[in-house]
């Protein structure tokens, strides 16, 4: 029987993938806001219509966003949408762990995010 090879990861996928380290952090922050913003939609069990109501979009970019294709929305954006829908969306900004030259780029998401209609 063959082994795999495994190779750990740097903990940004977008980074192993191949990105530059400029857009990993970038793809890194937008994909977990737009988590956060499909689990928003989803909990709430809106069609795509109802979530662009809210969102002030049309429906075809919320099916865009729902099939977590990020291109055309910038974090800045992704985060007005989030604020719309009434979550909280903080930033945390602290010292890199002792060792290392650059800091890490992460978003941490609740576990399951029950959320109000």
């Amino acid at each position: 029987m063959t082994r795999a090879t495994v190779t750990k990861g740097s903990g940004n996928v977008f980074r192993d993938l191949g990105f530059s380290e400029e857009k990993s952090v970038e793809l890194m922050l937008k994909s977990s806001l737009l988590q956060a913003l499909q689990e928003t939609i989803k909990g709430r069990g809106w069609k795509q219509v109802e979530a662009a109501a809210q969102l002030g979009i049309d429906q075809a970019k919320v099916s865009k966003l729902l099939a977590g294709r990020m291109a055309g929305f910038s974090i800045e954006r992704l985060v007005y949408f989030l604020s719309v829908l009434g979550q909280d969306v903080e930033v945390t900004v602290r010292k890199a762990r002792h060792g290392h030259k650059r800091g890490t780029v992460r978003a941490k998401l609740p576990r399951t995010q029950k959320v109000p209609a």
